[in-house]
């Protein structure tokens, strides 16, 4: 019976899990009579199994519940929030008892009339008491507390159930890490929230087969994951050994020693890795049950529910991640009335994601609420004492919001049975921090707030690179880098831009970062601070790429890749963020594993935060380009010593060719490039070849796809990042105006006039087939060309509209939610999801901008076509490229509101 008895509590700990799942699902959509079918059934299955057994009170609330379900499925009652609610405390009763009996072997005394009579009403139609029922899954054991609620010293337990609640077993227990449930209320429950992710993480686990498999203790597991370790230690340093003499008679045998060693790793491993959809699982009932007890609308959006991670960091990542899903609810989301005045969406969106970057587990726990109030934490850390008024006055908005990981720090005005002690943010930080990661926070006003978690390598075995920086060896993971390249000598040549070192690689510039100027090695800092060439300008590049950064590491020496035994970091190194851990070598070496991310941080390299910040802006559909905003420009001189500028984003290459290269056709220069003739324009009228020997020509490769031609200029002088307010417009072709970039009077150069002379001679259609002075109008252009979108957002501007560029008309309309206000919208008509048609439709059913004029640009102008897209709710339509209709469309839409 004891066996019995333990595969009872499992496989009934696992069919309450899916249970969870599926009621909620069956609560989104009541007419589902497969998901109804299912839910029934398991439910039967758990009540004949308690008869079997001998436990009657588990099997009187199994019976309760069956009945109700019994009527749903028959037809007899309808689906209702109230009845799924009054199921899921029955499931709650049984898993508080099941907790309870795996602790005393047997069923403990008590009485759970209250919940049975309730369901017993439900199952005869009438209206049952909501209150009557069990606190929800997992207050019990919640040993993170809540944003300052204070932790149970024990699992509490029902008075009915007389047993004391079982300490955490490695063996799977019911599940009870949640949240408090909600008290009922006399209105109705607000709607269930929605949760969305990836058709592979959403699939239904009610009624798969069992799988083929057995449980094993997980202290035998890490027993084997121990001695693997040692195996493959001891394995490197007989293949060290091997190397010195490379014929011997046990080349063979080592040899396949190693294939064996590998194959055994990579079958440990993998009893070791769960993918973090098993830590996610229960928060769609958490998100649910706090959406009533806040009396708020939610949404839960996972993605990445398949990424695998260590057991133990899942074991140990599961309370912080259910403490924020929960801080987010409270804090981070907005009542729904609140949300409806600042124009978004009544339910709010939690989401979550995770991926693998660089050998770590990137974790983004996120809301679209009301954002991290900065004033009332500034001024909570100066009453405090946490910093003085001169060191706040100092700190960037990001700096600022990190206090709330400080020890007792808490803004809330009131203490809620969810949070407002002080105690919790901290908590979750050395929690994570005690396995080695890292957590930082994003936080935009009337946005949102997102935890960024970082987890690195804590026991695992990988593949890396050792490489050798001022006499010492370092491992960077293989899975950060992208190549090799060898430099000095024959091979790639290190150069200077200002103060910066880059490498040119086939079509780009790529920043370098000295590794033993980096790290302070033999004197390789005061070699860098007198402007000397690292290691001679020879040795190797690791090229490496960051989330979307790519740069290269300079290192002295390669050897070889090399299983490795990550072990974490001591605490004395830890402020050092370059290293991930260190591992000891098949010679006995101990060395440090280089952490490219940290690299980069400490490089300087791609201002990371920016990019997060925009990055997180972009997928929310927040301003991605203004008009007004610092721009990323190619300045070059041609012709005379005005300098010259244009978006980098137009650019593909910067290209430094022979002369002799350069042909001419129909008296026209062209070149052969990569395969085909380029059209080759000059920018300065009067251009001629250099007649000197061996001299080269400078051409900006301006591409989209298939379509290139080149700009010849004197010669590219930097690229730098300004914003391009153009102040004076332009006298002659070829040039929208001027404007003060990097100090220097500079042109901008319009590039719609030059590909206008491209199509010209060579007899294409770049696009397939400018505006009225805006007097500062607010345009929203949605393109989903960023080739397009550069050269539309600088003419535009130079005209005086303040124009906002997004990629698509999802994030358009999440700037309507948003509350921001346009004058006009121009937009594509064919982009991917939803169509230029679709967006207008949108538009035109109703909201802020159901009034504004609609002009689409775009290459299909058919009549058919523009038929269609009058009868979407467009007040125009425009080619591409036609700048002079565009002009009169702005001027017409905006000059006479009454002829839209």
């Amino acid at each position: 019976m004891d066996d019995l008895l333990a595969d009872f509590l499992t496989e009934t700990s696992e069919g309450l899990a899916a249970l969870d799942t599926a009621l909620l699902r069956l609560e989104r959509t009541p007419d589902d009579r497969r998901t109804l079918g299912e839910v029934f059934r398991l439910v039967h299955t758990i009540k004949g199994t308690c008869g079997f057994l001998g436990l009657p009170r588990l099997e009187a609330m199994a019976h309760a519940a069956e009945n109700v379900l019994g009527q749903y499925r028959d037809g007899t009652l309808a689906v209702t929030p109230d009845g799924i609610t009054l199921i899921l405390h029955g499931l709650d009763r049984i898993k508080l008892i099941l907790q309870a009996l795996e602790t005393s072997q047997a069923e403990p005394p008590g009485d759970d009339r209250d919940l049975i009579d309730a369901l017993g009403e439900a199952a005869a139609g009438r209206a049952p008491s909501v209150r009557a029922a069990a606190p929800a899954a997992g207050v019990a054991a919640a040993p993170l507390p809540a944003d300052g609620a204070a932790a149970p010293a024990a699992v509490p337990v029902p008075e009915a159930v007389s047993a004391p609640a079982p300490e955490a077993r490695s063996t799977p227990a019911p599940e009870a890490r949640s949240t408090p449930a909600p008290e009922a209320r006399s209105t109705p429950a607000p709607e269930a929230p929605a949760t969305r992710m990836p058709e592979a993480a959403a699939a239904d686990p009610v009624g798969q087969g069992a799988p083929q498999s057995i449980r094993v203790n997980v202290e035998v597991l890490e027993g084997l994951m121990t001695l693997v370790s040692e195996l493959v230690l001891t394995r490197n340093q007989l293949l060290q050994l091997a190397r010195a003499d490379s014929g011997g008679a046990f080349a063979g045998p080592l040899q396949r020693l190693s294939h064996l060693t590998t194959e055994l790793q990579e079958g440990v491993m993998k009893t070791r890795m769960q993918p973090i959809g098993n830590a996610w699982s229960k928060l769609p009932r958490l998100v649910r049950d706090l959406s009533q007890e806040l009396d708020k609308g939610i949404e839960l959006e996972m993605h990445g529910a398949e990424t695998e991670l260590d057991r133990q960091v899942l074991e140990l990542i599961k309370d912080p991640l259910i403490h924020m899903v929960r801080n987010a609810a409270d804090h981070g989301l907005e009542s729904t009335e609140a949300r409806r005045a600042a124009g978004k969406r009544a339910a709010g969106l939690i989401k979550l994601s995770a991926w693998h970057e660089g050998g770590h587990i990137i974790l983004e726990i996120g809301d679209d609420g009301r954002g991290l109030d900065i004033p009332r934490i500034r001024a909570k850390a100066l009453a405090q004492g946490l910093a003085g008024e001169a060191e706040i006055a100092a700190m960037s908005d990001r700096e600022i919001a990190r206090f709330i990981f400080h020890p007792g720090f808490s803004t809330a005005a009131a203490v809620t049975s969810v949070s407002g002690r002080g105690v919790g943010m901290d908590v979750v930080r050395t929690n994570i921090e005690r396995i080695g990661g890292s957590i930082d926070l994003r936080t935009a006003e009337r946005r949102g707030t997102t935890f960024v978690i970082r987890i690195p390598l804590t026991l695992a075995i990988v593949a890396a690179l050792i490489v050798e920086a001022g006499g010492e060896r370092f491992a960077v993971p293989q899975l950060a880098v992208v190549e090799l390249v060898r430099i000095g000598g024959s091979g790639a040549r290190v150069e200077r831009i200002k103060d910066s070192r880059v490498m040119r690689l086939r079509d780009r510039l790529l920043p370098l970062v000295s590794l033993p100027a980096l790290l302070r090695l033999d004197g390789a800092a005061t070699a860098a601070a007198d402007g000397a060439s690292p290691a001679g300008e020879a040795g190797f590049v690791v090229v490496t790429q960051v989330g979307p950064h790519v740069f290269g590491i300079i290192v002295d020496r390669v050897f070889d890749t090399e299983e490795i035994v990550v072990k974490p970091v001591a605490p004395i190194l830890r402020h050092v963020t370059m290293f991930s851990g260190n591992t000891i070598l098949g010679d006995g070496s101990v060395i440090m594993i280089l952490d490219p991310g940290g690299i980069a941080r400490a490089a300087g390299l791609g201002s990371e935060a920016g990019e997060e910040d925009r990055r997180y802006e972009r997928e929310r559909g927040w301003l991605a380009e203004r008009s007004d905003a610092s721009t990323a420009l190619v300045l070059f001189r041609a012709g005379d010593e005005t300098p010259k500028a244009v978006p980098l984003g137009l650019v593909a290459r910067l290209e430094d060719i022979p002369v002799e290269r350069i042909e001419l056709s129909c008296g026209s220069p062209v070149v052969q490039y990569r395969g085909r003739l380029m059209t080759l324009l000059p920018f300065a009228a009067g251009w001629s070849p250099d007649p000197a020997p061996g001299a080269r020509q400078a051409v900006l490769v301006i591409a989209e796809g298939e379509r290139t031609f080149g700009l010849l200029v004197d010669r590219i002088v930097d690229i730098i990042e300004d914003r391009m307010a153009i102040e004076l417009m332009a006298g002659r072709p070829g040039v929208l105006g001027t404007a003060v970039i990097a100090g220097r009077v500079t042109e901008i150069v319009d590039c719609a006039h030059f590909l206008a002379q491209a199509d010209a001679q060579s007899g294409g259609d770049w696009f397939g087939t400018g505006p009225a002075p805006g007097a500062r109008h607010r345009l929203l252009l949605v393109e989903d060309s960023a080739f397009f979108r550069h050269l539309v957002v600088p003419a535009l501007a130079a005209e005086g509209f303040s124009v906002t560029a997004v990629e698509n008309a999802q994030q358009a309309l999440r700037l309507r939610e948003g509350g921001i206000g346009f004058d006009v919208i121009v937009s594509d008509i064919e982009m991917p999801e939803l169509d230029g048609y679709g967006f207008a439709r949108a538009v035109r059913e109703g909201g802020a901008w159901a009034g504004l004029p609609m002009i689409a640009l775009t290459g299909r102008v058919t009549p058919a076509d523009i038929e269609r897209g009058r009868a979407a709710g467009f007040t125009d339509y425009v080619a591409k490229l036609d700048r002079s209709a565009l002009l009169a469309s702005l001027r017409q839409c905006l000059e006479h509101p009454a002829a839209r």
